[in-house]
């Protein structure tokens, strides 16, 4: 790949994910052209200024989701864009304005500029495994969830999981646009994201980490799949490479029950404060299932272990100050 070919455009660039994914591509050699809604904003940024090569090879762009048009001048010259903004939240007051609204309408402004600029290969939108699991099929041990799994909107709305059928409409839109325009598009479907924070604001699944130490449960399930953000920005990266890559990709290093991940937590850090409510032996054993790895393994050879990723969360949540034990 050329210098000129190694230009590239990250969207939502000081989110979790998204600084991973800038400081890996700095790190390979790219010129990452990102977009945040404030580059003037120094808590949102300084983090991504600081990574290796960024003086030389990074430059923000002020972007908003619901903006038509806005990407235009910043994607162009690219020739390759990942996006991976999008509205996390598990709860609105109004839910279409607030979630679906811009996640669908945001990821078609992205792929409308897209489909103007010539010199762009690939797109690689962060989707979310919420777009994958909610179909009605029952989630038991000996079911293997895969890339062939679509979440059902109406099972979404039903529940009222906004934020998953916020994820679920967006890919639907995306791939629907993509066919339409011959964009060679690619969707990266993570789990829960776990891992060492980059920016200095508290993500969504960070926050869950100190929910479980406080031995509160607020979650829509019992169950979930987790990845470490490391192997997620990896992942995007190697969808962009490898011109093999195609389709949906699941990331997924293992599904167990919440409780699970408490227990988890206390084992590694047994001075922790925690409402030990896993120790409930009148409670039936919670149900896991399973999530295929073998399309993923050719974009991640080995994931980092759920063990890791929980140390290296609450080392990070310790360094920034979330966290004192």
């Amino acid at each position: 790949m050329s210098v000129a070919e190694k230009v590239v455009c990250v969207t939502g660039a000081s989110g979790f994910i998204a600084s991973w994914l800038v400081k890996l591509l700095l790190q390979r050699g790219y010129t990452v052209k990102a977009t945040v809604r404030d580059p003037n904003d120094a808590r949102k940024t300084q983090h991504l200024f600081s990574l290796d090569g960024a003086k030389e090879r990074l430059h923000l762009f002020k972007a908003e989701l619901v903006d038509e048009g806005c990407f235009d001048s910043i994607v162009d010259g690219c020739h390759g864009v990942f996006h991976a903004a999008s509205p996390v939240f598990l709860s609105a007051a109004d839910p279409q304005a607030e979630i679906i609204g811009p996640a669908i309408k945001g990821t078609l402004n992205v792929l409308k500029s897209c489909a103007k600029v010539a010199s762009i290969k690939r797109v690689v939108i962060t989707s979310s495994m919420s777009s994958v699991v909610r179909n009605g099929k029952p989630l038991t041990p000996d079911v293997v969830v895969d890339e062939t799994w679509f979440s059902d909107p109406l099972l979404c709305e039903e529940g009222k999981l906004w934020y998953m059928l916020s994820k679920t409409l967006a890919e639907e839109a995306a791939w629907r646009f993509a066919k339409d325009n011959g964009i060679d598009l690619i969707t990266i479907h993570p789990g829960m994201v776990f891992g060492p924070l980059l920016q200095p604001a508290l993500n969504s699944s960070s926050e869950v980490i100190l929910n479980l130490i406080k031995g509160e449960h607020s979650f829509p399930s019992s169950t979930c799949t987790f990845v470490d953000v490391r192997d997620v920005a990896h992942a995007h990266i190697q969808a962009f490479e490898d011109p093999s890559a195609c389709g949906r990709y699941c990331l997924v290093e293992r599904s167990v029950p919440y409780s699970e991940v408490q227990k988890m937590l206390y084992e590694l850090y047994p001075t922790l404060q925690m409402n030990e409510t896993y120790e409930d032996h009148n409670k039936p054993p919670e149900q896991t299932y399973q999530v295929s790895k073998e399309k993923a393994k050719s974009l991640v050879a080995s994931f980092i272990p759920l063990v890791v990723s929980l140390r290296d969360s609450i080392e990070s949540l310790k360094e920034k100050g979330f966290l004192s034990i």
